[in-house]
C-alpha cells in the first residue's frame, strides 16, 4: 500500500513539472523557487488574457439574444475579433462590449433582429424551392374555351369610416394597455412583443385580445393607403403625456 501510495506520489509530482515546463530539467532544480516563480507568472497572464475572452455560450449574455448570437455577428456584422477553439470559437470580450453598446446606441434589439433575418431567410428558401418546381413550366394552363366571366368594382368605402376604425383601436390600445403586449413599428405596423421562455404562461385571452387588435390595425391602415396612398401613423403615447414630454 505504502509503495503504491509513493508511486502515484511521484506520477503527480512528474505531472506538476510537465505542467510548470520543468520536466527537462534535473529533479533538484524542477521546483526551485526560480522555477515555481516562472511558472507562477505564466498562470498569471494566462489567467488575465482567457479574462479577455467569452465562450460562444455567453455571447448572447452580453448582446441580449440567444447561444446563436456569435454565429450571427460572424456572418451578419463581420465580426472578426474572435479565435477558433477546437470547434466552437471564443470571442473578444471587450469587443463584444462595444458591439453591445453600439446596438443599444441604434435601438438595436439584437434578438429580434436575429428573428426578422431568419424569417427573410425562410422566405428566401422558400422562394427559391419554388422556382426549383416550376422551372421549365408554365406559370399557369387557362382552358381554351374559359372567358367573358368578370365583374365590375363595388363601391369604395367612405375613407372616413376607415379612419374612425383607426381612432376607436387606438382608443381600445390606450384602455387595455396594450403597449405591454404590442410593438408599433414605424406607426404604421403592428406586432405582439414575443417571449420565447414565457409565452406559455401568458394568459390566452391577453394573447388572442392583442393578435386581434394587430390584425384589425393592420388591416385598416392597408385599407387606408390602398384609398389615400399614405397610412395612418399611430404614436402610441397619449396626448396629455406628449405635452408633458
Amino acid at each position: 500500500m505504502e509503495n503504491k501510495v509513493l508511486s502515484e506520489l511521484q506520477e503527480i509530482k512528474s505531472l506538476i513539472a510537465q505542467l510548470i515546463g520543468t520536466a527537462e530539467h534535473p529533479k533538484d532544480q524542477q521546483f526551485s523557487a526560480e522555477a515555481l516563480l516562472k511558472a507562477s507568472k505564466l498562470f498569471k497572464k494566462m489567467a488575465i488574457e482567457r479574462g479577455d475572452w467569452i465562450n460562444e455560450n455567453d455571447t448572447g449574455d452580453y448582446l441580449k439574444a440567444d447561444w446563436r448570437a456569435g454565429s450571427f455577428i460572424r456572418t451578419e456584422f463581420g465580426f472578426n475579433a474572435f479565435i477558433k477553439n477546437g470547434r466552437s470559437y471564443l470571442y473578444n470580450k471587450k469587443a463584444i462590449q462595444k458591439l453591445s453598446q453600439e446596438l443599444k446606441d441604434r435601438n438595436i434589439d439584437l434578438a429580434r433582429y436575429m428573428e426578422y433575418k431568419r424569417s427573410e431567410e425562410e422566405f428566401k428558401k422558400k422562394l427559391s424551392a419554388n422556382k426549383k418546381q416550376t422551372k421549365g413550366k408554365r406559370p399557369y394552363d387557362l382552358p381554351s374555351g374559359l372567358k367573358d366571366i368578370t365583374t365590375s368594382s363595388p363601391p369604395k368605402p367612405d375613407t372616413a369610416l376607415i379612419v374612425a376604425d383607426l381612432q376607436n383601436l387606438k382608443s381600445e390600445f390606450f384602455q387595455s394597455k396594450l403597449s405591454e403586449y404590442v410593438d408599433i413599428y414605424r406607426g404604421t405596423y403592428a406586432m405582439i412583443k414575443r417571449m420565447y421562455y414565457l409565452e406559455k404562461y401568458l394568459d390566452s385571452q391577453i394573447k388572442r385580445k392583442c393578435q386581434k387588435w394587430c390584425d384589425d390595425f393592420n388591416y385598416a391602415n392597408h385599407a387606408l393607403e390602398l384609398l389615400t396612398k399614405k397610412r395612418n401613423v399611430f404614436i402610441p403615447v397619449k396626448e396629455e403625456d406628449m405635452i408633458q414630454l
